[in-house]
């Protein structure tokens, strides 16, 4: 059994929590979503980290902001993937804490403190998430969740009702802890962060939350979803706009956190069958994709 490990020493950064966004073609709720960080009460800084994008957005955000200190921008002019940007970003990171944040989230100053409150009170805790939710008020299930294991991944895609990735039930209204919660909003200590190595970045896009919430845990700290804190989250431009090229990453993310967690991949007969389904579900997905992308396109087209 692990011993749980504690982050109890002292922290000296000169912020309460330093917010890093990474940005690849994010498109207008960027925008939004800075000046909701930058309006926050709470001694912050807000750390953009940009991976090539060409819609100008960040660079209109560090034109609006100019004047406000708390705000820097990363220009990687390539799009290096979401792991090794925010990696880049903590590195130049000073807050006691780090709170990772999805472009298109909308955080109030509530919210935030609440999340601080709570990780200030579990000296155990290695990632804080929160209830992540759509303008309806739906809260994703992703927000709380277990292990992609290989079961419960069969059990999800059949539509087994018990032990799938997503915890069935409603969503609780209380602190809980977790297996993994949405990489949308992802709260830590920076020295657990820094423990850890941050993200893996053999991750391009998508799994790379579900495995830093594993190595959390695997060091002996808690994983807890805030059930009382709500976030506001839009989808992602860039699974809009790049629906295959998102996919195809996703696929490649599962196969990568099965091989390093996952029991069954020590079976070799077991393993080929599965990258075979993985890969075999992104090729079937595909036609789907595109034609959504093409009558998003051709709605676009035709507004005056």
């Amino acid at each position: 059994m692990n011993t749980v490990a504690s982050h109890a020493s002292p922290l000296v950064g000169p912020f309460a929590v330093s917010v890093i966004v990474v940005a690849a073609d994010s498109g207008p709720s960027l925008l939004d979503c800075a000046r909701r960080v930058l309006a926050c009460d709470v001694p912050l800084e807000l750390i953009l980290v940009d991976n090539g994008s060409g819609d100008g957005v960040p660079q209109l955000i560090e034109q609006r902001h100019q004047a406000d200190a708390r705000l820097r921008v990363i220009y990687n002019r390539a799009n290096l993937g979401f792991g090794p940007a925010m990696n880049r970003g903590a590195a130049q990171a000073r807050g006691d804490a780090l709170l990772v944040l999805n472009p298109d989230c909308l955080l109030e100053s509530d919210s935030l403190r609440r999340l601080l409150d709570t990780l200030a009170a579990h000296h155990k805790a290695g990632v804080i998430g929160a209830v992540v939710c759509d303008e309806q008020g739906v809260a994703d299930p992703a927000s709380y969740r277990r292990d992609p294991l290989l079961r419960r991944s069969l059990n999800t895609l059949l539509g087994r009702s018990g032990d799938g990735i997503n915890i069935a039930g409603p969503m609780p209204q209380q602190l809980v802890e977790a297996e993994a919660v949405s990489g949308a909003l992802m709260l830590m200590p920076r020295p657990v962060f820094a423990q850890l190595g941050g993200f893996d970045e053999a991750y391009f896009l998508h799994c790379e939350d579900l495995d830093l919430c594993r190595r959390v845990r695997d060091a002996g700290y808690q994983v807890l979803l805030a059930g009382d804190v709500r976030v506001l989250h839009g989808k992602g431009s860039s699974s809009r706009h790049r629906p295959v090229f998102v996919s195809r990453h996703k696929h490649r993310g599962m196969w990568r956190w099965f091989r390093k967690f996952d029991p069954a991949a020590r079976n070799p007969l077991l393993a080929v069958m599965v990258w075979s389904g993985i890969w075999l579900h992104f090729l079937l997905q595909i036609p789907a994709q595109l034609t959504r992308l093409a009558l998003r396109k051709r709605a676009a087209a035709s507004k005056p």
